[in-house]
């Protein structure tokens, strides 16, 4: 009777707590287990990622982040095509297969601009800084956490929108009950039946950050798969 009576109390015991536990208090404990000594606000490294993708061939890019020095680049090569792009601080440069004044017509073809590299610094520096860059400013951390099944595993669940000058999308990012990490993220756009959700799995550490080593990318509206990245700290 004792042992039915200790089991009862550590069940209900779970259950208050992903009651009782509000959005921030959650985040904290994520960021604990992802980046336990704080290293995300200094990074310095390189990251090597594969595209794997149904369609195409894999696209192997080096990414290098900086965040004191504000310097991000990525080599990206798919077949027989390299990509540069560059951003040190306010100055963005590009080239494609060595040359750093491409012509006009490769520069509208490859999309070798300046949106085009922003958009790689932010989905590379948002992707493998999350958790942490949930603590960013204009985020909105909503405090209600829920507990949810997804794919038959259940999660604690953060919701997490945007002030309108961030962005329009609405994410949530499951994770794992017993050590918080986090082992899903999906988002949604003002579209019904849009966005995405990412499967994450293994860990991969550079500096003493825990980031997912593999992502695999599905619609929500009918789970098409559409590609997984594969992180390495080495090539």
């Amino acid at each position: 009777m004792k042992n039915l009576f200790t089991l009862l109390f550590i069940f209900t015991s779970i259950i208050a707590f992903s009651q009782e536990i509000s959005g921030d208090e959650l985040l904290k404990k994520a960021i604990e287990f992802h980046d336990p000594n704080g290293n995300w606000a200094t990074f310095k490294g390189e990251l090597f990622v594969t595209m794997e993708t149904p369609k195409n061939g894999d696209r192997v890019s080096k990414i290098n982040i900086n965040l004191p020095k504000q310097y991000f680049s990525v080599v990206a090569k798919r077949d027989t095509i390299i990509t540069t792009y560059i951003l040190d601080k306010d100055e963005i440069s590009f080239s494609l297969n060595g040359d750093k004044n491409p012509s006009e017509e490769n520069k509208k073809k490859f999309s070798l601009n300046a949106e085009r590299a922003n958009l790689y610094k932010n989905y590379y520096t948002y992707l493998y800084g999350l958790p942490m860059k949930l603590k960013d400013e204009g985020t909105v951390i909503h405090q209600k956490v829920e507990r949810k099944t997804f794919k038959g595993k259940e999660y604690l669940v953060l919701k997490a929108t945007y002030n309108q000058e961030v962005g329009k999308d609405t994410w949530y990012f499951y994770f794992n009950p017993d050590n918080f990490a986090m082992e899903i993220y999906q988002f949604f756009k003002e579209e019904k039946d849009s966005g995405e959700y990412i499967l994450l799995s293994e860990l991969e550490t550079i500096n003493d950050i825990k980031m997912p080593k593999i992502r695999a990318w599905y619609y929500n509206k009918d789970n098409t798969y559409l590609g997984t990245d594969i992180l390495s700290a080495k090539n």
